[in-house]
């Protein structure tokens, strides 16, 4: 999902943006619909999928890394079919669009250097850049947790959720501290989506507990302690703000876990 424009470029061209600190604990959500508050997304339960099997890469090729990601992607699918589907939504799948080199146009616009992966509402369409580092190592949790990110704003497509948060707050040319904490809320989302599903599919993956403890420490804002905020900040969230979410997502296994949109505003800073 592109954050909205301005917070895009500041982020990528000036880096610091903000220093202050966090909001009154005792801060409440604003209101918001009904289509994002009250969902009948939470009330699905447990994802479908208990097991996703990844497949091997031991060559480091292009061809291996994208054979990968789109196994992951038939994991997502059988995991959050039956979920989209209860909660009274008709499911249709991501395309999975992997690419090599920057400069990439989509839908919704040119991918932007300095991210990973994106979300294009306007095709349902997943972009994901092959870097050379991505390419010997597609294996890292951190890689399987950025494309379940991304399926996760594309379960909030499905849901409704993502309709009214692009009319909210993305694509904007002007800016506020209203919209950048839309911003938060539905990437927040989208990050406890993405751990509802790797905590569902965990005991499946073999791999050791470490692999989660270093996902869950991130290389985040290294000033953050400092009370000074970044691009990155202000569109998905502090570290502390992350580590809350993905903990809650992989201990649920569920949705129910993910109402980013009423919680305080200390939880989406």
């Amino acid at each position: 999902m592109r954050i909205p424009r301005l917070a895009l470029m500041a982020g990528a061209m000036v880096g610091v943006l903000f220093a202050g600190t966090a909001p009154a604990a005792a801060s409440s959500a604003p209101s918001y619909k009904p289509v994002l508050t009250k969902n009948a997304l939470y009330k699905t339960g447990k994802l479908g999928a208990t097991a996703c099997e990844e497949p091997q890469v031991q060559n480091g090729t292009v061809e291996e890394a994208e054979y990968y990601f789109q196994a992951v992607m038939e994991c997502l699918d059988k995991a959050w079919s039956p979920i989209v589907k209860k909660a009274g939504y008709r499911f249709t799948k991501s395309k999975l669009t992997v690419f090599t080199k920057l400069g990439v146009n989509t839908p919704c616009g040119r991918f932007e250097a300095g991210a990973q992966a994106m979300y294009c509402e306007k095709n349902k369409g997943m972009y994901f850049f092959l870097s050379e580092d991505i390419v010997e190592e597609p294996t890292d949790l951190a890689l399987m947790q950025v494309l379940a990110h991304e399926y996760g704003h594309h379960v909030q497509e499905l849901t409704g959720i993502g309709k009214e948060t692009t009319k909210r707050f993305y694509y904007k040319t002007k800016v506020n501290d209203s919209i950048m904490e839309g911003v938060r809320r539905s990437e927040l989302q989208a990050q406890c989506l993405s751990a509802a599903f790797v905590g569902r599919v965990w005991n499946s993956l073999g791999r050791p507990d470490t692999d989660w403890s270093i996902l869950l420490k991130g290389s985040h804002n290294p000033v953050a302690a400092l009370g000074v905020r970044n691009g990155g900040d202000e569109s998905h969230g502090s570290q502390a703000g992350n580590k809350y979410w993905l903990e809650r997502g992989f201990k649920a296994q569920s949705a129910s876990a993910c109402n980013t949109w009423t919680a305080p505003k200390k939880r989406v800073y």
